[in-house]
This record gives C-alpha cells, sequence and structure tokens, in this order.
C-alpha cells in the first residue's frame, strides 16, 4: 500500500473551490489549532490539504493507534477477542471519559474495543496498553514505532489515551495515513467504528461520532477533544466503492466541526463525482485565494 499520499493540485483546488461555495472553509476553529485534510483513499491522491503538516495535538485520536495496535495483535493470534484484560490501579486511575473500571476487574477485549470506538474510555485505553506494552509508557514507545513504520515520520506518543501532553504531537497527514492504514490492514475488523452504541454494566454509551447514520457513506472512524487540541474528528466514508478518508483538527465546538467535517466530505464527493467541472472550478479558485489564517476569520 502506498503509505505517503500524493498531491493533486487541480483536486485539491477543486475542492477548496466547493468548500468556498458551501461556505464553510474553516470558520470553525483558531488558526493556531485548525488542520485539515481530505484524501482520495484509492488513488492516496491529496484532494484538500490545510496547514497539514502542521504539529497539533491528536487528542483521543489517540485511541486509533491503540486500537491499531491490538488489531495487530488480534491478527497475530497474541490475544483474541474473548481473552479478559486485568485493570491495573493505573488504569482504573485515569480520569474521564472513562468506564469507572475497578482495580483487578477483568474486561474482555470484544468490550475493550466498544468501549474504546463508542465511550472513548481513557481506562480502557491503559489497559490495552498494559497488555501488550506491559507499562503504559513502553507502549506509547511501540505505538511511536509503528507510527514511523506506516510512514508517519512527524507522530510522537507519550501515552495510549490522548490524555494532555505536551509532547504528544501528530499532524493531519499523518492521521490520514494511520485511517489508509487501518482500512488496509484491518479490514476485518474496521466494522467496529460504524457502531452506533456500546453497552456495559447495564448502561448504553453512544458513539461520540455523530456524523454515523447523518452523513451519506461515513462509517467511522474517531472523534477526539483536549482544550489544547480542540474539537478532532478522522472520518471515513464509502459512496458507489469509492472511499475518502477526512481529517479535522482544532475545531471550536463539536458542533462546528461536525458542519466542516460534513462539508469536506461533500465536497470531495462532489469533485470525484464531477470531474468535467474540475478544470473551471480550480481556475475560479485562482480568483479567491483562502488567506493562510481563514481559520479564525468569520
Amino acid at each position: 500500500m502506498m503509505r505517503h499520499v500524493t498531491l493533486s493540485v487541480l483536486k485539491a483546488f477543486t475542492v477548496c473551490v466547493a468548500l468556498v461555495m458551501t461556505g464553510m472553509v474553516a470558520q470553525t476553529a483558531t488558526a493556531e489549532k485548525y488542520a485539515s485534510i481530505v484524501i482520495d483513499a484509492d488513488t492516496h491522491e491529496v484532494l484538500h490539504a490545510r496547514n497539514a503538516d502542521e504539529a497539533r495535538y491528536p487528542a483521543s485520536l489517540t485511541k486509533v493507534m491503540t486500537l491499531y495496535m491490538l488489531f495487530d495483535a488480534l491478527k497475530s493470534g497474541e490475544v483474541t477477542l474473548d481473552e479478559r484484560l486485568v485493570v491495573s490501579r493505573h488504569a482504573a486511575s485515569q480520569p474521564p471519559s472513562n468506564l469507572r473500571l475497578s482495580t483487578g476487574s477483568t474486561m474482555k477485549v470484544r468490550d475493550v474495543i466498544g468501549a474504546l470506538v463508542n465511550k472513548s474510555a481513557n481506562d480502557v485505553a491503559v489497559v490495552v496498553a498494559e497488555r501488550l506494552g506491559q507499562t503504559e509508557s513502553r507502549f506509547a514507545q511501540l505505538m511511536t514505532v509503528k507510527a514511523k513504520s506506516l510512514g508517519m515520520m512527524n507522530t510522537r506518543f507519550m501515552n495510549a489515551s490522548g490524555l494532555p501532553d505536551t509532547q504528544q504531537m501528530t499532524t493531519a497527514r499523518d492521521l490520514a495515513i494511520l485511517a489508509e492504514a487501518m482500512l488496509t490492514d484491518h479490514a476485518d475488523y474496521y466494522h467496529y467504528f460504524s457502531s452506533s452504541s456500546f453497552s456495559w454494566n447495564g448502561r448504553t454509551y453512544s458513539n461520540h461520532n455523530e456524523l454515523l447514520g447523518k452523513v451519506d457513506g461515513v462509517d467511522g472512524i474517531k472523534t477526539g477533544y483536549t482544550r489544547a487540541s480542540g474539537f478532532n474528528l478522522m472520518a471515513s466514508a464509502k459512496r458507489d466503492n469509492h472511499r475518502v478518508i477526512a481529517i479535522m483538527l482544532g475545531g471550536s465546538t463539536s458542533q462546528t466541526r461536525n458542519a466542516h467535517v460534513e462539508a469536506l466530505v461533500e465536497a470531495a464527493f462532489t469533485t470525484l463525482g464531477d470531474p468535467e467541472q474540475q478544470q473551471s472550478l480550480a481556475f475560479a479558485s485562482l480568483t479567491a485565494p483562502l488567506h493562510p489564517d481563514a481559520a479564525d476569520r468569520k
């Protein structure tokens, strides 16, 4: 699989103009946090990119890598879906979002997956880290090594959950590479990202990704938020056997983030579905260049 996405200038201009036409170009985040990228997952072409190589905080998009590592272990037979993972004192001490797991309790791997995808539980992320890496810090090192092997050259992990750490950094482009790798390397497990809810101990938790069931074709992947990162979303959508990946980092609210990612997805499919308009739209975009700090302008 081609790990490094390539730039298609024509399509990039087309998507930019399509976003202008929707009135949704980056009016959803502060300039120092905002970043986005849209990828044609079939050709690996970049359809749109803004601040895509600038360092950003991943927040709970970190858990996509945690899940990637867990799926690796499932694929190799190191763990099974019915294996029970033990909750340590360190795992149980993690702040929200969490399941309030008790020290010494256990959880099946299949439930672990649901908790990470839907609840984004920080305590569960540490349970996975300690099972696969013995300690969370060692697991974070393994995550970083895996990230580099995938081509995520500007990513460093310090924990398994995405809780605030000034050294835990990534880029929108690197996260697009991770999304592509998840789709390609772990297609058998990708369906978990489209689940609408997860039940545990008599409670049901809805998936935080509100684009599921709302935007045609969206079937994943993950949301994230910390005060430092803003509202993040890694999304993927498939229509007519064609798939796109959209990453947005630094949204000011979950609502505006969702609206912007929806606009990115719609613009991407408009571009791919109407190639005859690409050239005219590309030229039109040259007359209205985007200001590099447009993300902070109303």
